[in-house]
């Protein structure tokens, strides 16, 4: 098999784990909008359903077909990435570990579509009055391979830069 389908299993694997295991755990400890102060002034534990789409975008929308629109979404989004990750070369291993973390974040949480009609959230973080909408570790995930992506994307668009400008240099008529 492939490496990049090592990564995208083994990545998966540990997002999927992890987020659905402290969702269960928080379910299990926290009532729902409970609330507790892990580090006061900074950052609290809750237990929040989010039936909106990031950051609880949406989420005042209480009928079945915004579920079903943010259901239909995450579904294109999937295949998306999957048909992304499948034309990935070998060696681009960076953009296999980000799709692979943008993956395990869209599957966490369309799990929990699926199966409580909302997302699950329970990482607070807030700063004297900034608050940040709660978030779980799919999001976490989602947010990090993204930014790792862009950064990947950056980097190569830098290196086309530079390489077509020292080209362009040394081809100049002497």
């Amino acid at each position: 098999m492939k490496r990049k389908y090592w990564v995208l299993l083994t990545v998966l694997f540990w997002i999927l784990l992890s987020d659905q295991w402290t969702k269960h755990i928080v379910q299990q400890r926290l009532f729902l909008h409970r609330t507790v102060e892990v580090i006061p002034g900074f950052f609290n534990l809750v237990h929040v359903r989010n039936r909106g789409g990031a950051f609880g975008i949406f989420g005042g929308q209480g009928d079945g077909f915004s579920s079903f629109l943010f259901v239909a979404v995450s579904l294109i989004a999937i295949g998306t990435i999957l048909f992304l990750f499948a034309r990935l070369k070998e060696e681009e291993t960076s953009l296999s570990l980000s799709f692979s973390l943008v993956l395990g974040g869209a599957l966490g949480n369309l799990i929990d579509r699926l199966h409580y009609g909302a997302v699950i959230d329970f990482l607070d973080f807030h700063l004297l009055a900034h608050h940040w909408p709660a978030f779980n570790i799919a999001d976490s995930a989602i947010c990090v391979g993204i930014g790792l992506m862009a950064l990947e994307l950056f980097i190569r668009d830098n290196r086309r830069k530079t390489s077509n400008s020292s080209r362009r240099i040394t081809n100049k008529p002497g």
